[in-house]
């Protein structure tokens, strides 16, 4: 569910097809997402799901696995 939500999120910011995401997808690599896209992104996430992600982690996710188990750690709390 938070990944689907995710993946949704980061389709619409970058006006791609939801499919082309997966688990293990890069937004920079595998996207071409650019640092202001990343932002964007977070921020989305952010206002989704009610959490803050701190400055220093969002170098962390660029890929997409690595920001769904943040999010889940963070909604479970």
């Amino acid at each position: 569910m938070v990944f689907e939500k995710i993946r949704d999120l980061i389709a619409e910011q970058l006006e791609i097809d939801p499919e082309l995401i997966k688990p293990e997808t890069d937004l920079m690599l595998d996207l071409n997402a650019d640092s202001l896209d990343a932002v964007d992104v977070l921020t989305q996430i952010e206002d989704e799901f009610g959490i803050e992600i701190p400055d220093e982690k969002t170098e962390e996710f660029n890929v997409v696995a690595n920001l769904v188990k943040y999010v889940e750690e963070q909604i479970q709390e």
